[in-house]
């Protein structure tokens, strides 16, 4: 890890590598959880979606409800399961409110937050009904 000097202080700065090799973790792992969504009957409607408030990792639908799913690698499924932190679900809530208010064809369809937990070398395990946000 290199470390830099500012004003005085030494602070450590993540190598780029391993940014780049933890964004590419990211993009794998949703594409494998998209992947077993599709398998699973949804359609896709977004990946990454990004609003000032905050992103969502993948908005799927099907039929006339509509998830809105956040997406967790690590080694374990019981890891990745541990990850979601009340802000974290408070940042997804509110990134869903700017895409309901943003896409108003979809005020009327049934809304739900899932998860998607990835590990390495087994299928994604689909959480539905993950969290319910307090609003």
């Amino acid at each position: 890890m290199r470390v830099r000097r500012i004003a005085g202080q030494m602070h450590r700065k993540a190598p780029q590598r391993e940014r780049v090799a933890a964004y590419r973790l990211g993009l794998s792992a949703e594409s494998r959880a998209a992947t077993y969504l599709l398998a699973k009957g949804y359609r896709i409607a977004a990946r990454r979606w990004k609003s000032s408030v905050g992103e969502i990792d993948i908005i799927a639908r099907r039929g006339r409800l509509l998830a809105f799913v956040e997406v967790k690698a690590r080694e374990r499924f019981e890891d990745a399961a541990e990850c979601f932190t009340a802000r974290q679900q408070r940042r997804v809530a509110a990134a869903a409110a700017a895409w309901l208010a943003d896409h108003p064809e979809d005020a009327g369809c049934d809304i739900r937050f899932d998860a998607v937990l990835v590990t390495p070398g087994r299928l994604p395990r689909h959480i539905p009904g993950a969290f319910e946000p307090e609003i």
